[in-house]
């Protein structure tokens, strides 16, 4: 019986975004009004698997840092 949980999600929409945008998890992470970290920013672009709360917390600093209203669905696609 295997109960382990996929981690690795593959690159996300936040990737793309940030690309596009020209963004570095440095910017997210001055831009965030809750604390985050750098290792948060680049482990959600790569697709490893974030918590819920971490999820807002880079959903958050992006629309912050981008003054757009990104929703998670957009961001994240698990």
């Amino acid at each position: 019986m295997n109960n382990d949980i996929e981690r690795n999600m593959g690159d996300q929409p936040l990737q793309s975004i940030m690309d596009e945008k020209g963004l570095t998890p440095h910017d997210l992470v001055v831009a965030s009004p809750k604390q985050i970290t750098h290792k948060m920013v680049t482990r959600g672009r790569k697709g490893r698997r974030l918590t819920r709360k971490v999820q807002f917390k880079v959903l958050n600093a992006l629309n912050a840092a981008t003054e757009t209203e990104y929703t998670l669905k957009e961001v994240f696609n698990y």
